[in-house]
């Protein structure tokens, strides 16, 4: 009876959607009910201003100590990254099609199934690699246009955006998704 009651191995699985579903449920509420907004760009606005860029551009000159609740989330998502990658996770491989393992094998991604990041793109090489660093520094330079080009970023669009029925965040998060698929399908492979 004591090893049912104690055995934990539940908690290293992916958690499923009608767990996660309902915590962002509660997050939105809280944020909602506090006349927050949701969205991971807002916290980098916070922290550039925080470090003083509000001296060299109005974009950010406000008053990061209303929003200080960011700064929060950021610390949450980094303290919580952390805990879930080093004492929550057993198993990283990633279960895949058979057919979509064979082509990110095809173009380089030899480890494709086996983790969620893979080594081709994360491994300290990346730095010293002019190919892999100009995709880094490009690809880094459009997600922070196009996240404030849009008004936010993903996660801002289609958590908090969607959930209040905003239409521009249901425009922003088709478009999201129509350039994921046009950049998988048509100009990543030419990248790799």
């Amino acid at each position: 009876m004591h090893q049912i009651l104690f055995k934990m191995d539940w908690i290293y699985d992916p958690w499923p959607w009608f767990i996660g579903g309902p915590m962002i449920a509660l997050v939105m509420l809280l944020l909602m009910l506090n006349g927050g907004k949701f969205g991971m760009s807002s916290n980098l606005r916070t922290i550039c201003t925080l470090c003083g860029a509000g001296k060299s551009t109005t974009f950010f000159d406000f008053d990061w100590k209303s929003q200080r609740w960011n700064l929060v989330v950021v610390f949450g998502a980094l303290v919580g990254g952390f805990f879930g990658a080093h004492y929550l996770s057993t198993d990283t491989a990633v279960v895949l099609n058979s057919d979509v393992v064979n082509q990110l094998q095809g173009l380089g991604i030899h480890d494709a199934g086996k983790s969620y990041m893979p080594e081709r793109f994360f491994e300290n090489i990346v730095w010293t690699d002019w190919k892999s660093l100009s995709l880094l520094v490009v690809g880094g330079f459009m997600v922070g246009f196009g996240a404030r080009y849009a008004g936010g970023c993903t996660s801002g669009h289609a958590i908090s955006g969607l959930s209040n029925l905003q239409l521009p965040s249901l425009i922003a998060v088709i478009g999201f998704f129509i350039g994921g698929l046009l950049m998988n399908h048509f100009i990543l492979p030419y990248l790799l």
